[in-house]
């Protein structure tokens, strides 16, 4: 991509990490849909993970006092093996019917928490079966972390607990979907440069966002992450 055109989106891309800072979901699709728009999908989703891999390792040391590491972990026993067979079949399986099911499914679970139908607390070990959904759908959308969303909240995680843990579990997801990109050679000169040129603008979104959540009510943390997991569930659906 040539200078003139790249050093414009740097500002967008800082928005986006502060969005993503705040509200833990939400900029990265966002973040997704201006790469795929610039670059087209298989460069897009290499690079995202790759700048998100250093959003989400600052976000976890900005909170890193309130992250819960038991549930970071369940969350791992499921994310790894799912986002390496993910992003070892990027290359090789059409993304629009699981996209189209993750959209569905991220709609339903905001209309199953307002609704309060069969109301129940995740226990720990359920997040196996989450990292699993969010590990392989992230390696092959790009964007997932609004699955797991949800489910942080519902388990009681607000403010910086909920940021600082769905950062370490996304973390996992990234460093796995790398690895198996390197694997898939999709790792291209190309991807790495753009992803360098990305990370100090989504950083310095991030930091200003940290310093937001800390002047969030809960109530309002909560309304902004099921917003944001809403937009993502209806641009999936729909194909954006």
């Amino acid at each position: 991509m040539p200078i003139c055109e790249f050093l414009p989106i740097l500002p967008l891309f800082a928005v986006l990490g502060w969005l993503s800072a705040v509200g833990g979901v939400g900029g990265g699709v966002l973040m997704l849909l201006a790469l795929t728009w610039m670059v087209g999908l298989e460069v897009a989703v290499p690079t995202l993970a790759l700048a998100q891999l250093s959003s989400n390792g600052c976000r976890v040391w900005l909170n890193r006092t309130a992250v819960r590491a038991r549930l970071v972990g369940w969350h791992a026993v499921g994310a790894v093996p799912f986002a390496l067979a993910g992003g070892l079949l990027l290359a090789h399986m059409p993304p629009g019917p699981l996209q189209r099911i993750l959209g569905g499914c991220l709609i339903a679970t905001i209309l199953w928490r307002r609704l309060r139908l069969f109301p129940v607390r995740p226990g720990e070990r359920w997040f196996v079966a989450v990292g699993g959904f969010t590990g392989l759908a992230s390696s092959m959308l790009g964007a997932a972390g609004p699955i797991a969303a949800p489910f942080f909240l519902a388990y009681g995680l607000v403010g910086e607990a909920y940021i600082g843990t769905e950062a370490a579990a996304s973390v996992v997801v990234h460093l796995s979907k790398v690895a198996a990109y390197g694997t898939a050679d999709l790792l291209s000169v190309e991807v790495l440069v753009l992803a360098a040129g990305l990370m100090p603008a989504i950083l310095g979104g991030s930091w200003v966002g940290k310093k937001t959540v800390q002047r969030m009510s809960n109530r309002l943390f909560v309304v902004v992450i099921e917003i944001g997991v809403l937009f993502a569930g209806v641009g999936f659906l729909i194909g954006l």
